[in-house]
Order: structure tokens, then sequence, then C-alpha cells
């Protein structure tokens, strides 16, 4: 249900009003009255170089600030997201559960981008490292992160920031969001099995039964569609490129 609900706020949010100053005004007024041959009172003159370099300013700080306000609350309602699709987890035999967090964080990596959705998935990361229970079965802790599965977890940033940038390219390089999708997936199983080795004392042909094989078919499944609603929720939300 949660689900629902969040793709209808998507869905149907638009964009913000954004209010412009015109800061050409007092300059034009001080040229009228140049040209009418008047001279500008001090005053008016000293006023009107304050506002523009107020407004220069404040146009300067902006062009420097990297993430809006709006951009922040993005990261944090998919880092939510990612929290709630966590808890739908099947166990399986050898420990490693099969959950929809790898498709969430495919989601916010198609919807946000590389640089964002790396934020998201930061976040649902420092809040189950503190010990929140916003991993899997509603679990949370340090633990977790040098645990079998733990390597999942680790690589998840460096996942969706992989596929972000295959869907930021995908028109200026031609395959580049399939291969990214592709890529950020290995990524994640490669750092998985990798920990699940060293922390279980098996071996990789094992690692691979256990983290692998079993979850190829559904991992080919969350993809594709994390990526067909993650394109179209993107065109949607304000503030993105399409």
């Amino acid at each position: 249900m949660y689900i629902f609900l969040f793709l209808f706020f998507i869905s149907n949010c638009k964009p913000f009003c954004n209010s412009q100053v015109d800061a050409t005004a007092p300059v034009c007024h001080t040229g009228r009255m140049a040209a009418l041959g008047q001279t500008p009172a001090p005053e008016a003159a000293s006023i009107g170089g304050a506002f523009i370099m107020s407004q220069t300013t404040q146009a300067v700080s902006a062009s420097k600030s990297k993430f809006s306000v709006r951009d922040i609350c993005y990261a944090g309602l998919f880092a939510a997201v990612i929290a709630v699709m966590a808890q739908i987890s099947i166990p399986m035999p050898l420990g490693v559960p099969m959950t929809m967090q790898t498709f969430a964080i495919t989601l916010a990596a198609v919807v946000l981008g590389s640089k964002l959705s790396a934020i998201a998935t930061l976040v649902y990361l420092a809040l189950g490292a503190v010990g929140v229970p916003v991993l899997a079965n509603f679990s949370g802790g340090f633990d977790k992160f040098v645990g079998p599965t733990g390597g999942f977890l680790i690589s998840f940033p460096l996942m969706a920031y992989i596929i972000g940038l295959g869907v930021e390219h995908r028109s200026a390089i031609k395959g580049a969001f399939v291969t990214a999708v592709v890529v950020g997936t290995l990524v994640n199983y490669v750092v998985g099995v990798a920990l699940f080795v060293v922390v279980a004392h098996s071996t990789i042909a094992v690692g691979i039964s256990a983290c692998v094989l079993p979850f190829i078919p559904t991992a080919i499944l969350k993809a594709v569609l994390a990526c067909a609603i993650g394109l179209n929720l993107r065109k949607r939300i304000p503030g993105l490129k399409a």
C-alpha cells in the first residue's frame, strides 16, 4: 500500500513556483534619469548598487549550491522507499534473504540519477548503521554491515551511482543505460560474495551458490520493472531531466 501511495504522490506532484525579482529596475531608473540630463541622487545610486550586489551574491550562492531543498526532499523520500521495500523479504536456505532492496536501489538510481540516488542510499545505510530498524526484517545495527550480507549493503551506494550515470548518459551514449544496470548489479554481487566468503569462511563457489545463482531470475525481473517504472516517474518529477 505504501508503494502505491508513493507512486500516486510522484505522478501527481507539480513543479514548485519560483518567483523572480527584476534586478534591473534600479539600473533602468538611474539610466532614465541620466538620459533626461538629471543626476541621480547619491542615496539612490548607493541603494541601486547595493541591491544589484545583493542579487548578484544570491545568484552566485545559488549557482554554487549543489543541492536544492527539493533535491534533499527527494533523497529523503527515496531513502524511506528503500526502507519500506527492504521489509519485503523471503528467507533463503544459506542465510542470504531475497529482498526488494535491489529493486528500490535501482528505482532510486533511475529516477534520481547518480548523485541523488547515492545520497539517498547513504542516508538509508546511515540510519541502519546507527540502529534504526530500516534494514531487512526490521533490523538495524552496525553488525549487519560486517555480517554475511554486509557486502551487499556496503555496495548499494556504488550500485546506485553507476546505474544513475547510465540513466544520465543514455541519450549521449548508446547502450549506456543497459550497461550501467548490468555493471551496477555485478558490482553489488561481487562485493556481496566477497564479504560473504570472508565472514562465512567459505569458498567462492559456495558464495556464488548462496548469493548469486538463486537470485538471477528475480534480479532480472526486478531490474526490468525498476527501469520501466523509474523512467516513467523520472518524466513526471519536477526538476529532473526526462
